[in-house]
């Protein structure tokens, strides 16, 4: 049970640090509108982070015995793809530092609440990199036995609640933070932890028995 609740929260926060566009949408959202709005739309993109987190596990637990004969093979491919996805934030975020890219949205009404969460919902779920990065964190953490409900809940749980609480801190910070976390230094740096994250995840999958 703990180890599904500590990788939930790695899961979680390794997919919600990185500031990227919405992450700086969200914070230039709250300081437009009200850290009511700000929450709302960040518990959005948490849920999409959960809903994810819950198709990959339950989608993991289905194809867990169907994959039997080839978990050890694709235990492998799910730590070089955690490697890739690492590598990859880690690349884009130096490159868009070097060229001093800032992702920024504007939308000149503000939305209300319920708006905010069900946009940031829609934007989050419509990320590919969200839903291959938490099958290949369940996949090649599955060993011959399918998670108990029990296991699957607190890791869908954890994950997130970690997620949650990075956005809601994004949207509590408002402009001031935001400055620091979505300028071309803060979105290197989120970036950079996010990946070390990820390395950290495959380190320890590489490390657990195939």
């Amino acid at each position: 049970m703990t180890a599904a609740l500590v990788a939930g929260l790695l899961a979680g926060y390794g997919i919600a640090v990185p500031v990227g566009a919405v992450g700086t949408y969200l914070v230039s959202l709250t300081a437009r509108t009200s850290l009511r709005t700000g929450v709302c739309a960040a518990l959005g993109i948490a849920t999409a982070d959960g809903l994810y987190a819950l198709a990959a596990t339950v989608g993991g637990s289905a194809l867990a015995s169907v994959l039997r004969p080839v978990m050890r093979p694709l235990h492998w491919v799910c730590v070089l793809v955690l490697l890739a996805l690492a590598a990859w934030a880690a690349a884009t975020a130096v490159r868009q530092y070097r060229g001093h890219r800032l992702a920024t949205r504007s939308d000149p009404v503000p939305p209300s609440p319920a708006r905010a969460y069900l946009a940031l919902l829609g934007i989050t779920l419509l990320n590919p990199t969200t839903v291959v990065y938490f099958a290949a964190l369940v996949l090649g953490s599955r060993s011959g036995e399918a998670a108990g409900t029990a296991e699957q809940t607190v890791f869908v749980t954890a994950a997130f609640a970690a997620s949650a609480s990075w956005q809601v801190l994004l949207a509590g910070g408002g402009a001031l933070l935001g400055r620091a976390l979505t300028g071309h230094r803060g979105r290197l740096v989120t970036a950079l932890v996010a990946s070390g994250v990820m390395v950290a995840l495959a380190v320890r999958m590489a490390a657990a028995p195939a």
